[in-house]
């Protein structure tokens, strides 16, 4: 297990919740940055091949803090 897996897995899982309820598909959000549907879905997975300038552009397009991606959602947002 890598040292920095949890952190992705929480990363990947605000991404997914935070598109949804900007009523967006991965392709939709991908579209508007890289084209690719796969990326954001490696991202929502949890895969750490995303750089943090990915990171910001994705929270940029959600319109959501990028600090909100390392916390729990709660179950209110």
């Amino acid at each position: 297990m890598k040292k920095h897996t949890d952190i992705f897995k929480i990363i990947g899982l605000n991404v997914k919740a935070y598109r949804k309820k900007a009523g967006l598909t991965q392709q939709e959000l991908a579209d508007k940055f890289f084209g690719d549907r796969s990326k954001i879905s490696d991202i929502e997975h949890g895969k750490e091949d995303f750089m943090l300038s990915t990171l910001l552009d994705i929270a940029d397009g959600l319109n959501v803090e990028v600090k909100k991606f390392f916390m729990p959602i709660k179950k209110t947002e």
